[in-house]
């Protein structure tokens, strides 16, 4: 894993786009496509209103969400969908394709249809962030480290929910769905390339833990140091426990 810490989120954001960039465009010249999954949040806002401008052929990239709450109506602000298409889709001329996660309460013929669709999509790139109780995607600890489907059903933690609430998508935890799909932290570490854009202080702590810790379903995050094509952007709120640890010491 490979970190590079950056002044402030708008400069983290436009590091990440810019590698996001490059591995998108050279695997489009190796491979004539790109599969290329999205998380998706507050934390990513920076990062894809410069990745929207660059100059890639999106008609040969195909898109993926990371998760997606179940039992949301259409169109809800808090929907993986509506939040990627809002920020990032609407924004681009044309793309290969886009594959949502249903969020319709029949999640078992859901994860069929798109478990059997990942076989043919293997991933390439993908765009990553740490949620504030060392979540990847909606993988909270303890995290199935065990699971090979590319996608799983997961029971939501109350600390993952407090982020959502505090991000502003609920308004209380109560309104917080109870479930969600996610892909698995397997299939995310299958990618070619590992792109984590992290900023702002309330990541601090899930930061530390995530290159710090040992590599456990405790802290799901860590398991990204297994992958050495992995890029891990902060900004200095961020990392401002990296420098040492210093979890113990404040």
């Amino acid at each position: 894993m490979r970190i590079t810490i950056c002044e402030n989120k708008i400069e983290l954001g436009a590091q990440a786009a810019a590698l996001g960039r490059h591995c998108i465009k050279s695997t489009i010249e190796k491979l004539g496509r790109a599969n290329v999954a999205f998380v998706t949040g507050t934390s990513q806002l920076e990062m894809l209103k410069v990745l929207r401008t660059k100059p890639i052929e999106w008609d040969k990239v195909n898109i993926f969400l990371l998760d997606e709450f179940v039992g949301l109506p259409d169109g809800h602000s808090a929907s993986s969908e509506t939040f990627l298409k809002e920020n990032f889709l609407n924004y681009l001329p044309t793309i290969g394709s886009f594959h949502p996660i249903s969020r319709t309460k029949d999640v078992k013929e859901t994860l069929k249809n798109l478990n059997e669709l990942m076989k043919d999509y293997p991933l390439d790139v993908v765009f990553i962030c740490i949620g504030e109780n060392g979540h990847l995607a909606f993988n909270d600890p303890p995290a199935d480290f065990d699971a090979r489907d590319p996608y799983i059903e997961v029971t939501l933690e109350r600390r993952s929910k407090r982020q959502q609430v505090g991000e502003g998508w609920f308004s209380t935890i109560d309104e917080v769905p109870n479930k969600a799909i996610t892909m698995s932290v397997y299939e995310i570490l299958t990618a070619r390339h590992i792109i984590c854009a992290c900023p702002e202080q309330r990541k601090a702590k899930a930061v530390a833990s995530c290159i710090f810790d040992d590599i456990s379903p405790a802290v799901p995050c860590a398991s990204i140091r297994r992958r050495t094509e992995c890029a891990l952007f902060l900004d200095r709120q961020s990392s401002c426990l990296v420098f040492d640890d210093f979890r113990n010491k404040i």
